[in-house]
């Protein structure tokens, strides 16, 4: 069954600024949380979908235990290079299943790795939120690691009130990667959503999935599409943008100057550039637009 995203990780050095960014761009920003390993987050739900703020708030807690070398070292290293999204999550309906799937294609361990905590309602009553993800890695892209994720109390995680935005957005459009040569990485995203390419040419290709698209793209198709460079590739291809529908085109035209960001219009869609928005690029587009064909 193909897998939706489940959410994307925007490693930064200065957590407080990221929240206040997505602040600023009208997202409705939950609280700090903290993690074992020395992560901290901010989490912006949209519906079946987050963005997970982070930063190594505690490098001294970091050990060797899986989420601290796949999860916490990672990200203390991609942070160190510069800011920006390092993590691409997709959901998942058995992780354990997920794992012995990416470890027989060669591309992931055979265990899944599993967390629990205590999580306070709004409120203040204590529930359990927890999650299994099953890593994988694309051998050509080291600055982008993979995973596939199990809610394991979903219902005491997902909260509508969390997913109302003033800015509009309705939830996920999509995710965009860059890379040198985009066929090269076709075979691994297809394993990774459980799904074949729906359009492809010599400038990337397009993977619908039952929440939101994975389109790979060349720089000068990303450049050509968007009007911003791609982030540095010097170390292979990097986890680029990513899209938002908005309800209201008034709100849309008007998201980077509310957030005091000059931002870049093209056509129908408003953009803010990886300068503006900590090595990330956040595309808002109109709601109404047709996704990539199922």
């Amino acid at each position: 069954m193909a897998r939706g995203l489940d959410h994307i990780v925007h490693a930064v050095r200065d957590l407080d600024a990221a929240a206040d960014l997505y602040r600023r761009l009208g997202f409705t920003v939950g609280a700090r949380n903290k993690h074992p390993w020395g992560t901290y987050n901010h989490i912006v739900q949209l519906p079946g979908f987050f963005i997970e703020l982070l930063t190594l708030g505690e490098p001294e807690k970091l050990g060797s235990d899986g989420f601290s070398t796949m999860f916490g070292i990672y990200n203390r290293d991609f942070i160190a290079r510069g800011d920006g999204f390092s993590l691409l999550i997709l959901e998942s309906k058995e992780a354990a299943r997920d794992a012995a799937t990416f470890s027989s294609a060669g591309v992931g361990q055979l265990d899944a790795l599993r967390f629990e905590r205590e999580a306070k309602r709004p409120d203040g009553t204590s529930v359990k939120v927890g999650f299994s993800l099953a890593f994988a890695e694309d051998s050509a892209t080291r600055d982008i690691h993979f995973a596939t994720c199990q809610q394991l109390y979903p219902e005491n995680f997902w909260n509508p009130a969390f997913q109302q935005h003033p800015n509009g957005v309705a939830g996920v459009a999509g995710v965009v990667v860059v890379a040198e040569q985009p066929k090269e990485h076709q075979r691994f995203f297809e394993l990774l959503a459980d799904a074949g390419a729906t359009t492809a040419s010599g400038e990337g290709f397009a993977i619908a999935t039952p929440r939101g698209a994975i389109e790979v793209a060349t720089p000068g198709a990303f450049l050509r599409r968007f009007g911003v460079k791609a982030p540095d590739m010097s170390r292979g291809a990097r986890l680029a943008a990513l899209r938002f529908p908005v309800t209201s085109p008034s709100r849309l035209q008007a998201l980077p100057e509310l957030a005091g960001i000059a931002g870049l219009y093209v056509g129908n869609d408003a953009i803010v550039g990886s300068e503006d928005a900590m090595g990330a690029v956040l595309v808002f587009e109109p709601a109404t637009r047709k996704p990539v064909d199922q």
